[in-house]
């Protein structure tokens, strides 16, 4: 199997837990090739074996039955579609992107002050007047501007700054972020040193050769062997890993 065919199924796969490949044959039914179908748009048929490519706007595709190769991950609810592992983790990854949405939409909306300008004392209601239209005026996009009061007769404590949406403000951004960000690198199982996250101030993620054999031997070799299968389908070394697997001693799992 070509190398840019591998690359495009193994993607397919761990995107939708499952991929597709297309057994190009000769006159004698010998096996050719194996070609890419995008998981996206395959359909299991009715009829045992068969296969439709369904892109959507153009014409369906009909494989008949032996000609596709499915390699999928196993579902414990039904057997007609792969599941991809991080399912567990959506909500997690919703959660991250409504926090970061909310936090854009704060500093682009300008009208988040969310106070009580509670006046007392001797002010004039023309200054009041003016006050309510500069706070009016204060509201808009792009807006962190500041009122200047002059109250010559005033008394301490005649203008005072009731806070409302103070506690909304402070809404834990980074402690959200945080916790998503652990449960998505939780539900794929990859170390965070080899994403590039800067850890917590006072805090390690250990060595990255250590991490990196963890992460070869516990997840890089399963999912190479996943895609041997494809040998058992087609009935010939379709599939290659190069030795991949054989030299997994370069990354030897750290000792205690």
């Amino acid at each position: 199997m070509a190398s840019a065919v591998a690359e495009r199924a193994i993607q397919d796969f761990l995107v939708f837990g499952e991929c597709y490949l297309l057994k190009i044959v000769n006159r004698f039914g010998g096996l050719v090739r194996l070609d890419y179908l995008p998981a996206k748009y395959m359909r299991r048929g009715v009829t045992p074996g068969v296969f439709w490519y369904v892109p959507g706007g153009a014409p369906e595709v009909e494989y008949p039955a032996g000609a596709v190769v499915q390699i999928m991950q196993p579902d414990i609810n039904q057997e007609i579609y792969g599941s991809p592992e991080y399912l567990s983790a959506i909500q997690a990854a919703l959660l991250n992107e409504a926090a970061t949405l909310f936090r854009r939409r704060y500093y682009l909306n300008g009208s988040h002050a969310g106070y009580i300008l509670y006046a007392t004392g001797d002010i004039d209601e023309r200054d009041t007047t003016k006050l309510r239209a500069a706070l009016r005026a204060s509201k808009g996009p792009g807006n962190f501007r500041n009122l200047f009061v002059h109250a010559p007769a005033g008394k301490e404590g005649s203008l005072k700054i009731i806070p409302v949406a103070e506690q909304g403000a402070k809404d834990v951004f980074l402690e959200i972020k945080n916790a998503t960000r652990d449960d998505v690198l939780a539900a794929h199982r990859v170390p965070p040193q080899l994403l590039g996250i800067v850890p917590a101030q006072g805090s390690a993620f250990g060595n990255p050769r250590d991490a990196t054999g963890m992460f070869w031997m516990l997840e890089i070799i399963p999912l190479l062997s996943r895609f041997l299968r494809i040998n058992e389908y087609v009935c010939v070394e379709a599939v290659r890993t190069r030795g991949e697997i054989e030299r997994s001693h370069l990354f030897p799992l750290p000792k205690d």
